[in-house]
């Protein structure tokens, strides 16, 4: 439960961060690298646990999504 209040409370955040998201910029990318990360962590554990095996069908691509899309929507920088 305690991954769900953390998930809970970033969406809220990157809901209100998409009034402005340029000024968000850093929300929106920590939400990014860390579905990556949370991601990644999963699937190492589910590969070493038999029974996390359904985090790879479920939770992994989800989040792997999540980063996907949040990525795609960024506005990008006038940097070049």
């Amino acid at each position: 439960m305690m991954i769900v209040g953390v998930y809970a409370t970033l969406g809220v955040f990157l809901i209100r961060a998409s009034s402005n998201p340029s000024a968000n910029r850093s929300l929106i990318l920590f939400a990014i690298v860390s579905s990556i990360v949370h991601a990644g962590i999963m699937t190492i554990q589910s590969l070493g646990a038999g029974m996390h095996m359904g985090h790879l069908m479920g939770d992994v691509p989800a989040l792997i999504l999540v980063a996907i899309v949040l990525g795609v929507l960024l506005p990008r920088t006038g940097g070049g």
